[in-house]
């Protein structure tokens, strides 16, 4: 039997380089070597405990939908849905609030780190945000799920409350393992120690920026007072930074591209890795483009993979009801 896999991201705003590197190439990835049962949602519910308009959050979730397809998600061979239209999640993460250990979230690292962030906004939200993940996941007896290293300590808290649950309750859930991806790191090209955020516009390069803006940020990258294009994070951070960008859409090893651009300037190097990134980036900015033109068609997508999420998520928690003693 084919393995489950499951992710999501927050619509939260335009995806960026970084959001590119760290998720949806993997997703992609992932999809393309048939090894696993994908399923890719729109994380919705997860993005309220942060500050957001309401007026412009349908359009985030077409905007995210649109990118997810337009980078190469195949509703054919993904399920593709939009995780508020799933009522069992929010089902699950209930009936997992009861068994989960206060203690345990209250040790979670991005509890802590995203309440200085917000500290105006420190909702319960945010503190139960694992709990509802782990709902995300095991609904769908999820094998494996794509985390980076800042998401380990959610996932380890998923596989504490599916022991706890089918030690109680009986075997229900599948413990999900984690599938860690190794990607680079990408960081602010204004400010090489803050990894990129579209808190800071202009040191971030959005998927759909045009070609004129992603030469002009990266002309205006901070770099060093050297000359020699070297791969250095300590004494380089912000060419070293650019370097890792160049490696990873050009396909080529770091060394590579030091020789290709010895004895050339910085200005020569930006140029070429400026045309790389809007070559790369050329056919997913048409295709979502198209998409968000056909909105109608976009809705539909999400439509039928909300119906087979469903009915999946639907079953389960059924299932998990009757084991609580909540079903006549």
């Amino acid at each position: 039997m084919i393995p489950n896999l499951i992710s999501g991201i927050q619509p939260s705003g335009r995806l960026h380089l970084g959001n590119y590197l760290g998720a949806l190439k993997n997703f992609v990835e992932l999809q393309s070597s048939e090894q696993y049962n994908c399923y890719f949602f729109i994380a919705d519910l997860h993005s309220l405990t942060e500050d957001y308009d309401p007026a412009q959050k349908t359009n985030q979730i077409l905007d995210l939908l649109a990118s997810y397809v337009a980078v190469g998600l195949n509703p054919k061979k993904s399920t593709i849905f939009i995780q508020s239209q799933i009522p069992a999640h929010t089902q699950l993460a209930w009936i997992l609030n009861t068994i989960a250990p206060f203690g345990e979230l209250s040790r979670m690292t991005q509890f802590k780190d995203k309440s200085k962030v917000q500290s105006e906004n420190i909702n319960v939200g945010l503190f139960t945000y694992p709990v509802l993940m782990a709902a995300d996941i095991i609904l769908y007896d999820a094998n494996f799920v794509p985390v980076g290293e800042d998401q380990i300590q959610h996932l380890e808290l998923a596989r504490t409350l599916v022991r706890k649950f089918n030690s109680r309750f009986g075997d229900e859930f599948v413990e999900p393992q984690s599938l860690v991806t190794k990607t680079a790191r990408v960081m602010s090209l204004q400010d090489p120690n803050q990894k990129m955020s579209k808190s800071q516009p202009d040191g971030c390069l959005f998927m759909d920026d045009s070609p004129e803006e992603v030469e002009r940020k990266i002309m205006s990258a901070v770099t060093d007072s050297e000359k020699e294009v070297r791969y250095d994070v300590q004494s380089k951070a912000g060419l070293s930074n650019l370097l890792g960008i160049y490696a990873s859409l050009s396909n080529k090893e770091i060394a590579e591209i030091e020789s290709e651009f010895k004895n050339k300037n910085y200005a020569k190097f930006k140029k070429s890795l400026a045309k790389i990134i809007t070559k790369h980036f050329a056919p997913f900015r048409r295709k979502k483009d198209k998409l968000l033109a056909n909105q109608n068609k976009l809705i539909k997508t999400a439509q039928r993979g909300n119906k087979i999420a469903n009915k999946i998520a639907g079953e389960k928690i059924l299932k998990v009801e009757k084991r609580l003693g909540l079903m006549l």
